[in-house]
């Protein structure tokens, strides 16, 4: 699916001829053609209308790029990636781009909801590109890269409930999330440095085809990503404190239940003991407790009496 915008918002005819007459006329009213889950006529237009080289159609092709910049003689290639959730999942999507003096291609397989909300904004208020071709490619990647912050929000959350949870409860479930949201974020923070690279680039050599005054746009783009690659740094912090909350919970409950159990034998010693030596057939204390109330009395008794004296014991030392 095709859709082309011009400075003065979206055309509606995107057939080859139309798109050769817009493309002709870039350098006053501006290009952007974005395509959408290409087939063999969009790569056909690539190849054969533009004349863009074999080893970016490859690109778009194959896919499973990475975050990258590739100067040619008459455009730029780039590739980023926006971040999207997907049953409860992050899921990268993969978008190509060839900037040009005045124009602008994107092409990615999966629906971008970033790229259609931009093209209806510019198609309501042509104004948005200030009248600059080299303005609707700032917009697009401010687009893109923006589109990665409610990902990382919900990420956020999703790490401050689980360190509540663990500290709760920490259970086997709470373990297993910590490991998948560990690769999660270990895979944001390789795709979002390679792209703080890209930016880099970007804003100490602009896009050499380009106006020179966008370098102050790119900028601010690159310090959203810088933003966006220290939260998703601080979120691997997070999450490491929180594996090491997890052992500790995890072994506080074991001391708990190892120092119930000790208390609890420990009461029985003393108790085994006298019901032992009251048991015995000494003459002596067959002669001492010779009735049977008398017997059970003091057995008893001391029984008590080594019972309270511990439970002191114990309460002094803070174990109960």
């Amino acid at each position: 699916m095709r859709t082309l915008i011009t400075t003065a918002g979206k055309q509606e005819s995107t057939a080859t001829d139309a798109i050769v007459k817009c493309f002709n006329e870039a350098p006053d009213a501006g290009f952007w053609l974005d395509i959408e889950a290409p087939d063999d006529s969009d790569f056909h237009l690539l190849e054969n209308t533009f004349k863009f080289h074999q080893l970016t159609i490859e690109d778009i092709r194959h896919q499973d790029q990475r975050p990258k910049v590739d100067e040619y003689n008459d455009y730029n290639f780039v590739v980023l990636f926006v971040a999207e959730w997907q049953q409860e999942e992050i899921v990268l999507r993969e978008h190509h781009m060839f900037v040009g003096s005045h124009y602008l291609i994107t092409v990615h397989n999966e629906p971008s909801q970033q790229l259609k909300d931009l093209q209806e904004r510019i198609h309501k208020n042509p104004e948005l590109t200030h009248g600059k071709p080299a303005f609707i490619t700032y917009l697009t990647i401010d687009a893109l890269v923006d589109a990665n912050f409610p990902v990382l929000e919900k990420l956020d959350d999703m790490v401050d409930q689980l360190e509540d949870d663990i500290i709760q409860k920490a259970s086997p479930k709470a373990l297993g999330s910590i490991y998948t949201l560990k690769h999660t974020v270990t895979e944001l923070r390789i795709f979002l440095g390679a792209q703080r690279d890209v930016f880099q680039r970007l804003i100490t050599h602009g896009i050499h085809l380009q106006q020179q005054d966008m370098t102050l746009y790119y900028r601010d783009v690159f310090d959203h990503i810088m933003r966006q690659y220290e939260t998703v740094d601080s979120l691997r912090d997070l999450l490491s404190s929180a594996m090491d909350v997890y052992l500790s919970t995890v072994s506080n409950r074991v001391n708990e239940t190892t120092k119930a159990l000790t208390v609890i034998a420990s009461l029985f010693l003393p108790l085994s003991f006298l019901t032992g030596f009251y048991g015995m057939n000494f003459v002596y204390l067959t002669q001492v407790l010779e009735t049977p109330y008398a017997a059970f009395a003091v057995g008893v008794g001391t029984m008590v009496i080594a019972t309270v004296i511990q439970l002191v014991l114990f309460r002094r030392r803070g174990w109960i």
